[in-house]
């Protein structure tokens, strides 16, 4: 059966980066379509929006908005009724909402989001603390951490980092290596420390993958002395030796395997503002 196609067209006054969360998450939940996104974003005049409008006409599809100022919108609307193509608005219901529960009318400040208040420079902060203390590297700054990281090579620790970083949160994390005592100013943390794991199979396939990128053309990972590396049963072995040093240290473990970054970080999130008693 063919996959059925459609453009989304998505107008924003900002980066955008809202609405397209918003759409994504929609259309993963409708696997029959291919959606093709075509983002138009920073929109903040008529002279734009009308630029953006006849490149819909050339290329029809529905239209998601996150127009704040309502003569745009308004222009929107009317655009896309003469268009004929469907228009969604989707901070309209959630602003209103707000206002009726606040008493106040929103003040639809395009980008309100985006301020250089203390929380955007605690999001640069908590990005060069990320940096400073990838893989281990200066352990005797861990105790300036929100969180701290374990687990062996390859079960997403640095990418988590960042992804809790944009987030504000300072988060280091250190490599259990089996056969090398991991470093004394872990074991005497006052913050939190949580494992990662993740079945040995998917963590065999994401090193080999990350082997055939380093080796030269032709060779194998299995020619290597990193053989290991991606041995079952080695690996298995140092999936074990991990969760119980985790668990002598009582330090939470959480699954990797079948889990996004975004959704491992906000399982990280979870332990951090409701530790377990």
């Amino acid at each position: 059966m063919n996959q059925k196609t459609l453009t989304l067209h998505l107008v924003s006054e900002a980066t955008g980066q809202t609405l397209d969360s918003v759409a994504r998450a929609c259309i993963a939940q409708f696997p029959g379509t291919e959606v093709r996104l075509r983002h138009w974003n920073l929109i903040r005049s008529r002279l734009q929006l009308r630029r953006v409008l006849r490149h819909i006409a050339l290329d029809r599809g529905p239209v998601m908005s996150s127009l704040t100022d309502p003569a745009l919108q308004a222009d929107m609307e009317a655009g896309c009724a003469s268009l004929q193509v469907r228009l969604l608005d989707v901070l309209h219901n959630a602003m209103n909402f707000l206002s009726e529960e606040t008493g106040e009318e929103a003040t639809r400040h395009p980008g309100g989001q985006y301020i250089m208040d203390e929380n955007y420079y605690q999001r640069i902060e908590a990005m060069h603390y990320v940096l400073a203390h990838d893989d281990g590297q200066e352990t005797n700054g861990l105790n300036e951490a929100d969180v701290v990281l374990v687990g062996v090579s390859r079960v997403s620790k640095t990418p988590t980092c960042f992804y809790l970083a944009n987030r504000g949160i300072r988060a280091a994390n250190v490599p259990l290596v089996m056969g090398i005592e991991p470093p004394k100013a872990l074991f005497n943390l006052q913050r939190p420390v949580i494992g990662l794991t993740i079945d040995p199979e998917t963590l065999i396939e994401i090193r080999r993958t990350r082997l055939s990128q380093m080796l030269p053309m032709g060779k194998h990972a299995e020619h290597t002395s990193d053989y290991a590396y991606v041995d079952l049963e080695k690996v298995q072995e140092e999936l074990r030796w991990a969760r119980r040093l985790c668990r002598h240290h009582n330090w939470p473990i959480i699954d990797v395997t079948r889990r996004s970054i975004e959704e491992t970080s906000a399982s990280i999130l979870d332990l951090i503002n409701n530790p377990q008693s």
